[in-house]
Parts: structure tokens; sequence; C-alpha cells
């Protein structure tokens, strides 16, 4: 589906600037992640972290999250450049933060994690399905449960709750 993205009209001494919303919101060091997290979005929201590090390293970034979750490995690319890089980043769930989008939005800066008063935020263990030989089956069910670890280890860190809290809410679809 595809939808209709605004332009702004930005009035200076100079004269008048068109900017599409998000170019905008960027100038205001706001960077929106909404929908699925996969490889391609994943990549777009690094490059503003760097750009905005670039730009200013000592400025907060505020990332606002509204996603049904997605990829693990393409939100591992984003939560690693948020630690990477020298900026706070702020982080508030608009609309929800499921699965990987509530993992995300667990990473903001401490004291800097919000959600808007009808956000929804679900936290779970990785999906995954894997097909093939037994074999690979028992190779995939490895790595995901790997993936499970360090979800719920980099979780309890961030939150301050025990890993076997954690592990408890996560052992099914756990709404805040």
């Amino acid at each position: 589906m595809s939808y209709y993205i605004p332009y702004v009209i930005e009035r200076t001494s100079k004269g008048e600037r068109s900017y599409d919303i998000y170019s905008r919101l960027l100038k205001d060091r706001i960077i929106m992640l909404s929908g699925e997290i996969e490889d391609g979005m994943a990549s777009a929201i690094v490059a503003q972290m760097l750009f905005l590090e670039a730009e200013d390293p000592d400025k907060d970034i505020y990332l606002y999250i509204n996603s049904p979750g997605g990829v693990i490995t393409s939100g591992f690319s984003i939560y690693d450049t948020m630690n990477y890089i020298k900026p706070d980043v702020c982080t508030i769930c608009i609309g929800q933060a499921a699965s990987m989008g509530a993992f995300l939005l667990s990473c903001g800066a401490q004291g800097k994690r919000y959600a808007l008063p009808n956000s929804r935020i679900m936290i779970h263990q990785p999906l995954g399905g894997a097909r093939g030989q037994a074999t690979d089956i028992e190779i995939q069910a490895k790595e995901i449960l790997r993936m499970k670890e360090i979800l719920n280890a980099i979780l309890a860190k961030n939150t301050g709750q025990k890993l076997a809290k954690i592990q408890k809410d996560t052992d099914r679809d756990f709404f805040m």
C-alpha cells in the first residue's frame, strides 16, 4: 500500500524551501522508525544516525518507534549503531513497539525512554522457521536459541530486571 508523504515549506530570510516531512524532522534530529524492521529500513535508520552524529555528536537523537517488529539481525544493526555513536538516542513509542520494536525501545539512553499514553508494547521470544535436512534444522534451532539468550540478556541489562523475569516474560507474548 502506498501513501502520500507530505511536504512542508520552510520560510527564512533567504527564501522558501520545500522538504518532505521526514527530511524536515531529521533537521530537528528526529528519526521515524515505522513498520516492519528489515534490512532496507535498518540501513536508512543507521545512515540517519551516523549523519546526525557527524552533524553534532553532543546533541541527542530522537527515535520514534511504531513497529510490529521484524528481522533480528536488522534490529541488531540499529542497536549496535545506537551504542556506537556518541549522541544519546532517546526512544519514544508511538502506536506500538512489539518484538524487535520493543527491544529497540528498551535500548534508548537510560532515563530517555518514553511511550505515549495509548502506546502498546509487547515482548516475546524470537520467532523463526527452519526447513531442510534435520542437521540444517538443528543448526537453525541452535542459532535462534543463541539469539534468544542475547536478546534476553540485553533486555535485562536495559530494564534492570533479573534475567529470570525477562525469560519468563518473553516466553509468550507479554503486553505492557
